[in-house]
């Protein structure tokens, strides 16, 4: 089968697309043909040598498929099924090994682009907003990066939730898409910190989701009420230096977390119970997910080298 591989860390030209074994699945395993295979900002972490692998090994963690066949153990899922998975590492494959406990069925109402598309980002955007800061009517919430994956998925579910949202994008294509999520003020980067104030008499936003990283973060504390969370859950831009923590106190009190998905899907229960709701928000057409790119395999230098480049919105998926 074909795969895309890396046997060492570097920029996108370390991905090659080479035939290797198709993998048996042992106890506890599921073999699934992949139909599409979701590219994300820790893909290119891993490729880069930021979060280190043991090499060679083939990308990707995220995607959809059919299930062919399973291993000892595994109950629940029949050849056929459509699952998808947020965590199933050798995803840029053809076919993949998943863990039981990381599949998902994908309901009625919802393809498998679509199920690729909005797992992993839909469930960063999930918790972000129902549990790291638990939004509520009338809520203000700057999102950074609106037009992208997370970014367009957030700004709807804090909309969903009674939010209200100020968004940053580097484009004005791109701020359409973010207004059309449901963005009520838009502005560049640069602006977000004066605009949060003005728009809140001075206060500041409640909550700041950045996913962006070195770039933005000074402005993200800067836009904050007293008291206020900033949810630092990516560094799209470059990692955060390391942090004197009394500029939280002098800007009043704040608070400033680092979470990751891993940490909000602890367990079988609370992994199905987000993601039924989520697939839920989409089978009901109240979440609109933007598929802003498809590749074949063979193109996933480009579509490393327009993520990285900044140039996409919506998602990227790679289609076996």
């Amino acid at each position: 089968m074909r795969a895309v591989q890396i046997t060492a860390t570097g920029g996108p030209e370390v991905l090659t697309l080479v035939e290797v074994p198709e993998p048996e699945p042992g106890p506890g395993q599921v073999l699934v043909a992949v139909e599409a295979a979701g590219v994300n900002f820790i893909d290119t972490y891993r490729r880069s040598g930021v979060y280190p692998l043991h090499l060679p090994a083939v990308l990707g963690s995220e995607g959809a498929g059919r299930v062919v066949r399973a291993g000892e153990g595994v109950e629940g899922f029949a050849p056929g099924d459509l699952v998808a998975w947020k965590e199933g590492p050798g995803s840029y494959a053809e076919r993949v090994l998943v863990a039981a406990g990381e599949l998902v069925p994908v309901p009625e109402g919802v393809d498998a682009r679509t199920a690729a598309a909005v797992l992993l980002q839909g469930l960063t955007a999930h918790y972000l907003a129902t549990d790291t800061f638990r939004v509520t009517e009338g809520t203000w919430a700057l999102v950074h990066a609106a037009a992208g994956g997370v970014g367009l998925l957030l700004t709807q579910v804090v909309r969903l939730r009674g939010g209200r949202v100020l968004a940053t994008t580097s484009t004005e294509e791109k701020a359409d898409l973010a207004r059309a999520a449901g963005a009520e003020e838009v502005v560049r980067y640069a602006d977000a910190a004066r605009r949060a104030r003005e728009l809140t008499g001075g206060r500041g936003v409640d909550v700041v989701y950045d996913g962006v990283g070195a770039a933005t973060f000074d402005d993200s504390l800067a836009a904050l009420r007293p008291r206020g969370l900033l949810a630092l859950y990516g560094g799209s831009s470059g990692q955060v230096p390391p942090l004197d923590v009394q500029r939280l106190n002098a800007a009043g009190s704040l608070f400033l977390t680092r979470p990751t998905l891993a940490s909000y899907t602890r367990d079988r229960a609370e992994l199905l119970g987000r993601t039924g709701e989520l697939f839920g928000w989409v089978a009901d057409g109240r979440l609109d997910v933007r598929i802003g790119a498809t590749h074949p395999l063979a193109d996933v230098r480009r579509a490393h080298e327009d993520l990285e480049g900044r140039r996409t919105t919506g998602k990227l998926l790679l289609l076996p």
